[in-house]
């Protein structure tokens, strides 16, 4: 799970003990606030914070922390996780784009024809002059991980760069073995 999907669940997570905590005050009659006249700071307690120095400064920071911290997290929401294009050097000066689906989906079949490899994912990350390619790769009962990972590393990686024109093309793989049940002999 990447960072932001961690943040999303961390927050969600502190709303929904907020949310369970004022509910069980409220069931249990324990809400100070009865009548249409009760306030959260009473005249006394305001001029007292009135006085201090230090209060007034401390709320906007505070407030105004919130309001960046809220600011980040919608536009982190916003911003795509998937890289779409591809920036392909043509060799003449010019550049060309390169769908970034359709990288993943090579990457993918090579990956996919090889010999123990059930099943591969790739997706796209980073800048499009120098992607990250996370690849889950499934293998099959019978495979041998370090085979799996010299085809990644040294065949599929390598003709993915290669074909894109890329300097580098960093990888993080990410290698899990299929479930397989026992042959039983009668």
């Amino acid at each position: 799970m990447n960072r932001l999907g961690r943040v999303n669940r961390v927050l969600l997570g502190l709303v929904g003990l907020v949310l369970l905590a004022l509910g069980v005050v409220g069931l249990l009659g324990l809400w100070p606030f009865s009548g249409r006249d009760d306030v959260l700071l009473s005249a006394d307690e305001r001029q007292h914070w009135r006085a201090e120095g230090w209060w007034w400064p401390v709320v906007l920071a505070a407030l105004a922390l919130c309001v960046l911290l809220a600011l980040w997290w919608l536009l982190a929401q916003l911003r795509r996780s998937r890289l779409e294009t591809v920036l392909v050097d043509t060799g003449d000066g010019a550049f060309a784009l390169l769908r970034g689906r359709a990288l993943e989906a090579a990457l993918s079949a090579e990956l996919g024809a090889q010999d123990g490899v059930a099943r591969s994912q790739v997706t796209l990350h980073g800048r499009r002059e120098a992607p990250t390619a996370r690849v889950r790769l499934l293998l099959a009962p019978y495979a041998v991980p370090a085979d799996a990972l010299d085809a990644l590393t040294d065949q599929a990686l390598t003709h993915a760069r290669d074909s894109a024109g890329l300097a580098e093309l960093r990888a993080e793989a990410r290698l899990h073995a299929t479930d397989h049940h026992v042959r039983r002999v009668t």
